[in-house]
């Protein structure tokens, strides 16, 4: 098979995967969404079995195929296997053999270069209509050569570690900036790197342009090999792009790991006794958490902090955690938005006052609702940062309240005008990359709601 050192050394793995694993099926028969995605009467065995062949041929049974589309990367499959295999990025490996079968070369590439420009206009855009240019070099954004890139070591020193934003927190801007201060009160040093200069190749990977995504992964990977005891990450979809994908199959090509990567609730945590003294605020709320496990230990972290926070009760609401961050249950759209719906009508019937979302991504689909309920949706760092006297404003959840793209860039407009954007290209990025991503429509307000039931 002809490709770069990338992609061999990736279907290697993918090949070594496919004979280690013998076909059990106990990972389809633990997946969450094997209904929804419309194989629950198909026998696991064959649906695994079938998905290696489409691994190896670019084709395979229906059911098969269903169940690899229909992946929203929960990792209860990893948990389940006794063998070592990784079905999650067999599951990818399946879907970019799709894509290669169905869509010729060109046409993948040029589905690639679109989605990542309309992520890098989205993330370019946004965060520069909330941040000023001293916050955005702080966010290791490049604004102007008298500004120090988001670096807290000394010239002269690596920095304790990297801490990786990936590219979409950018539009919410507020959660880190307090993750920046919350590692600024623990005393370590690190330098913030991320934004669309910095991808995880993951764009590219979802439309089966293996070369161009081993080429920008491997890129931005050289880059994160800086700090002194690794990388922090924030994003899901960039840590399990990076720990599965990315850095296994540099491990193959260059014989070493570059550097392990930690999701940042578990580098809090494995700071807890360090940062519990400075929970010193009481935050009175009862809270429902927003869950998604795909990323092992994340929730559990998440959970152990809240509740070192005095003040805070935390209210199980009863749902399904599935997924991986929100964005990944857009295999699954109809799942996704009775999902949604059945957590908003919960946390009402709970009586809770916030809604915490932990990644960024669920609180851009979700924090418009805010508008239509009893309770607030907020991030987890703000309740950690008011325990902790730290706040920034959620300037995206104030904005996309207004539902309306001509308010929004008015508000906006002293910000558009520093940064030199065009008002045109900044409405069309409100309209497509904050307005539209909405999975779950407002209501209006509860009454409306409830004559809709």
């Amino acid at each position: 098979m002809t490709g770069t050192p990338f992609e061999t050394a990736l279907n290697a793995r993918a090949d070594e995967m496919v004979e280690a694993c013998t076909r059990c099926g106990k990972c389809v028969d633990i997946c969450p969404t094997t209904g929804p995605a419309g194989v629950r009467d198909a026998a696991p065995e064959h649906v695994i079995s079938g998905v290696l062949d489409v691994v190896r041929f670019g084709d395979g049974p229906e059911a098969s195929k269903a169940w690899a589309s229909g992946c929203i990367l929960t990792g209860d499959c990893i948990t389940a296997c006794d063998y070592g295999v990784n079905p999650r990025f067999l599951l990818a490996m399946a879907r970019v053999a799709l894509a290669k079968r169905t869509v010729d070369q060109r046409q993948r590439r040029k589905r690639g270069i679109e989605n990542f420009r309309a992520v890098a206009d989205g993330v370019n855009v946004l965060a520069r209509m909330q941040l000023s240019d001293e916050e955005l070099a702080r966010l290791g954004q490049q604004v102007t050569d008298r500004l120090q890139q988001g670096s807290t070591a000394k010239p002269d020193e690596r920095p304790d570690f990297v801490f990786y934003t990936g590219c979409n927190v950018l539009k919410t801007p507020h959660m880190a900036l307090l993750a920046l201060d919350i590692m600024d009160a623990l005393g370590v040093t690190y330098r913030v790197m991320g934004g669309p200069t910095h991808c995880c190749g993951v764009i590219q990977l979802r439309t089966g342009d293996t070369e161009v995504s081993g080429r920008q992964a491997t890129n931005s990977l050289d880059k994160l090999a800086e700090g002194k005891s690794g990388v922090i990450s924030w994003c899901a979809s960039c840590h399990v792009q990076f720990t599965e994908t990315t850095i296994p199959t540099v491990e193959r090509l260059r014989g070493a790991r570059p550097f392990e990567m930690t999701p940042f609730m578990l580098f809090l945590a494995s700071r807890f006794e360090q940062l519990q003294p400075m929970l010193k605020k009481h935050v009175p709320m009862r809270i429902a958490l927003h869950r998604h496990p795909g990323v092992k230990g994340v929730v559990e972290a998440a959970t152990s902090l809240l509740q070192m926070v005095p003040g805070i009760e935390i209210v199980n609401l009863g749902q399904p955690a599935v997924g991986l961050m929100s964005n990944s249950l857009n295999a699954l759209p109809e799942y996704k938005r009775g999902l949604q719906r059945a957590e908003l009508e919960a946390a009402a019937a709970a009586g809770v006052d916030a809604l915490v979302a932990i990644y960024h991504v669920d609180h851009r689909e979700l924090c418009a609702h805010e508008r239509d309920w009893p309770f607030r949706i907020i991030n987890i760092l703000e309740i950690v940062g008011e325990s902790m006297g730290l706040h920034h404003d959620d300037s995206f959840k104030r904005l996309k309240i207004m539902q309306d793209a001509d308010a929004i860039v008015s508000d906006c407009r002293d910000l558009i005008a520093v940064h030199k954007i065009d008002p045109a290209i900044a409405r069309d990025v409100v309209v497509k990359a904050m307005l539209a991503e909405q999975p779950l429509p407002l209501t209006g307000s509860l009454h409306a709601l409830g004559a809709q039931r």
